[in-house]
């Protein structure tokens, strides 16, 4: 882990940097299964748990037909303090219809558990839609993350960790906050935004409450994306808008350290200052990720 010292180094480096309704049921799947009858379009739902605590559950899409079929993850923002799944239902179903198996995460809040329970929470999401990878008709070695803002930062920070992350096939962010130290410097001083303020303190209680210093270096460097980066990463897409408040030179910094090691990072940036869901429902811009991920995984 790195010291105190590394991370006000960080710190100054970043400052410096320019610039279909769901059943209603939440049961655990290794209870016995009641039969699933599908839907009128052929996708059947559920919700289920990936875990004891609030908010550790997960609502599942799929089409039940026997044959393996590539999984997306979808990640919501909210600035890890708030936001929930049932926000991202029409863009599940989208991916359902689609014919992916798809996983509609929930994760706990920065008010229930500080950092890294978040990461460690979309790991175990994964972690139970491969162990049921038959249930669901899911391809445990192919599939992709989505996430939205906080959920971004959640994305890539599973991307980016350890060695590579069996049947990671890529992830995308829409206006990802790669950078909570940069999120913090940004929200410093008068100049800054009411929406940049906001996020300066969106991430200081993510840490637990504590500023990038002294005992609280350690967890802003577990949090820090860029850090972690290594060869065996999935690849990514990342989006922000020109003007909005996580601007894109925060995936800029984790391109910049993927880059040299040989992961593909493709970085877009669209006119204007929508900001997450709203940005990717931006004329094309649904259509572009949908156009990257069936690159990846068909």
């Amino acid at each position: 882990m790195r010291t105190a010292v590394v991370a006000s180094a960080l710190l100054a480096a970043v400052a410096l940097t320019p610039g279909a309704a769901v059943a209603a049921e939440v049961r655990d799947p290794g209870s016995p299964v009641p039969p699933v009858t599908p839907s009128v379009s052929d996708v059947s739902t559920e919700t289920v748990k990936y875990g004891s605590r609030a908010n550790q559950d997960m609502d599942v899409w799929w089409t039940p037909t026997g044959a393996k079929r590539p999984g997306v993850f979808l990640i919501h923002g909210g600035w890890w303090s708030s936001g929930d799944k049932r926000h991202m239902t029409e863009i599940t179903r989208a991916y359902a219809e689609l014919g992916y198996t798809v996983f509609n995460v929930n994760y706990r809040l920065s008010g229930q558990a500080s950092w890294p329970a978040q990461r460690t929470d979309a790991f175990g999401a994964i972690k139970l839609a491969r162990k049921h990878a038959e249930r669901w008709s899911f391809d445990p070695m192919n599939y992709v993350l989505v996430g939205f803002s906080a959920g971004g930062h959640l994305a890539t920070a599973v991307g980016t960790y350890g060695n590579g992350v069996p049947g990671l096939k890529g992830v995308v962010g829409l206006s990802p906050v790669i950078s909570p130290l940069r999120a913090y410097t940004d929200g410093a001083g008068a100049e800054a935004t009411p929406h940049k303020r906001r996020l300066r303190e969106a991430a200081i209680r993510l840490a637990g409450g504590c500023e990038p210093k002294g005992r609280c270096s350690r967890v802003w460097a577990s949090m820090e994306v860029p850090w972690h980066a290594s060869r065996n990463d999935a690849p990514m897409l990342l989006m922000h808008s020109q003007d909005e408040f996580v601007p894109p030179v925060q995936s800029q910094l984790l391109k910049n350290m993927l880059g040299p090691v040989g992961v593909d990072v493709t970085l877009f940036t669209n006119p204007g200052s929508e900001h997450s869901a709203p940005l990717y429902r931006l004329p094309g811009v649904a259509e572009r990720v949908q156009a990257w991920i069936a690159s990846r995984i068909g």
